[in-house]
């Protein structure tokens, strides 16, 4: 489905009732917006079919960003994470969401940080998986150093620089993303936004939100895998010091990298549907 929202055209998906009968009554649940990766290289099919499960406890609502998937592209070298942000915030008004769980993860993390801090008070929670509020080359490249070598990490180094690299060199790096990362038939159901994803270097090289996540106001879920090289356990960290204290819960999965709900779901899942139906 597509809807105008803020003056860009935006597709989505909806899994789930956001109402359910309760006896004489019909009892409201919570709507979950999940904001997938990038930029560019991905769109909300990843999360299919996986994510269907929380539509046992919530509404679940796949959205593809903008520049994304089915969603308007418009000039890549427009994008950025403050209007991305701002569209997540124009999409629950034009469908009337009122107090959305926003889910984000990995570029879709960084999303929702943006989407927070500029409309506080508009969610009802968030939940942060495998991200950064802060881009720093020299820790990417550590992690990538401690899971896979210096050869590994100078690919890193090289890749989140925006030098060139070889589909070669980049699936060295790409397997110590953790145990499970997309493959052919996820490639395939991909709709990639290459000039996006070669224009947006700059502005996910400068995102920095860090010193102004204190105005964020609702509970927060921040999950992170043990393995992840790309978004590692300091990011998960980084992001829950900066939140107000006791408004935070940090979790970090043993044994899963950056697609945890596939490296570790006999833990992922309790922990994602009980924090969402809990939300408040």
């Amino acid at each position: 489905m597509h809807v105008d929202a803020g003056g860009r055209r935006l597709w989505f998906d909806v899994e789930g009732t956001a109402l359910v009968p309760d006896g004489p009554a019909m009892r409201e649940r919570p709507t979950v917006v999940l904001l997938h990766g990038g930029p560019g290289s991905f769109d909300h099919s990843y999360l299919k079919p996986d994510f269907a499960r929380l539509a046992e406890v919530a509404q679940v609502i796949y959205l593809d960003l903008p520049g994304h998937g089915r969603s308007e592209w418009g000039d890549p070298t427009e994008w950025s994470f403050e209007s991305s942000g701002d569209a997540v915030r124009d999409f629950c008004d034009a469908v009337g969401i009122a107090e959305p769980v926003v889910y984000g993860h990995s570029l879709g993390g960084m999303v929702a940080l943006a989407y927070a801090v500029r409309h506080p008070g508009q969610p009802r929670a968030l939940v942060l998986d495998s991200t950064m509020a802060r881009f720093d080359l020299q820790r990417i490249v550590d992690g990538f150093r401690r899971a896979g070598g210096d050869e590994v990490a100078a690919i890193a180094e090289r890749a989140y620089s925006g030098g060139s690299v070889s589909d070669e060199e980049w699936d060295r790096c790409w397997k110590y993303v953790g145990p499970w990362v997309p493959g052919d038939e996820e490639d395939a159901r991909t709709i990639v936004n290459v000039e996006l994803n070669e224009a947006a270097g700059d502005a996910f090289h400068s995102f920095d939100v860090v010193g102004q996540l204190g105005v964020i106001d609702c509970p927060a879920l921040v999950c992170v895998g043990e393995l992840d090289a790309v978004t590692p356990v300091g990011a998960a960290r980084e992001i829950a010091g900066a939140l107000p204290e006791g408004r935070v819960q940090l979790e970090v999965l043993e044994g899963g990298g950056h697609f945890m709900w596939k490296d570790v779901p006999d833990r992922y899942w309790p922990l994602l549907t009980e924090f969402v139906s809990q939300a408040k």
